[in-house]
């Protein structure tokens, strides 16, 4: 899909797409892309923080704003319940320490952008949840650097190329 644009902007701009960001883009850039970790670290890294701030700082007018359709009032809703569902005890109880490990943990749907919107809603202060989301979100690229490098030197050393 992104195979016309070249290598930095796939991996910078794939960084940004919610419940992919830089924790799935980075094992591309180093398997598909054939970056070396230490090229797309930042690059990922800084793509996938990119909207945080807007989501954190602007999400309450988007939400006021798409609340007058009846489709967004049923899918926010939705995601809504899903995630004080996924994340209400962890946050009321951790708060900071919570969104980290929810935001640093590389599973599906977990990363910055459920990382901010849970922040959004436990009404958890800009600045902190920033910082705290970053981490999380450098975390777990290393944790997925970690993997990919670690399952690479394996199929190797079984004579599996990849």
């Amino acid at each position: 899909m992104f195979d016309m644009f070249p290598d930095w902007f796939q991996i910078f701009f794939g960084s940004m797409i919610p419940w992919i960001e830089a924790r799935y883009v980075i094992p591309y850039a180093m398997l598909e892309l054939q970056w070396t970790w230490w090229q797309a670290f930042p690059l990922a890294v800084a793509g996938n923080m990119l909207p945080i701030p807007f989501i954190l700082l602007f999400f309450q007018h988007a939400e006021k704003f798409l609340r007058r359709y009846k489709f967004w009032i049923r899918i926010m809703d939705w995601l809504f319940a899903r995630t004080r569902k996924r994340a209400n005890n962890k946050i009321i109880k951790y708060e900071y320490l919570g969104l980290l490990v929810f935001v640093a943990l590389p599973i599906p749907f977990t990363g910055g952008w459920t990382g901010a919107l849970i922040a959004y809603l436990f009404g958890l202060k800009f600045s902190k949840s920033l910082i705290t989301i970053f981490i999380g979100v450098v975390i777990a690229a290393i944790i997925m650097i970690t993997v990919t490098l670690y399952v690479g030197w394996l199929l190797s050393y079984l004579g599996i190329n990849v």
